[in-house]
């Protein structure tokens, strides 16, 4: 399992990333935040929200079959 995060304001949502600096990274695109490069430090702007989602692998018929083998 993996955790996936975005940033979502009032009017927009960003794209789930695998990471929480990426989802950072590109806040600023949807009008979220900033990331200061200088500091490292997230600045989100009011409104925002921080989303995250956990991603389960998918076990396919064929991988399952292997599996039980």
């Amino acid at each position: 399992m993996t955790t996936h995060y975005r940033f979502t304001t009032p009017h927009r949502a960003g794209k789930w990333y695998p990471d929480i600096r990426t989802a950072q990274e590109q806040a600023y695109a949807i009008g979220a935040g900033f990331l200061d490069a200088r500091s490292g430090a997230f600045y989100q702007y009011p409104g925002t929200r921080l989303e995250t989602q956990i991603h389960r692998p998918q076990v396919t018929a064929a991988c399952h079959n292997e599996l039980a083998a």
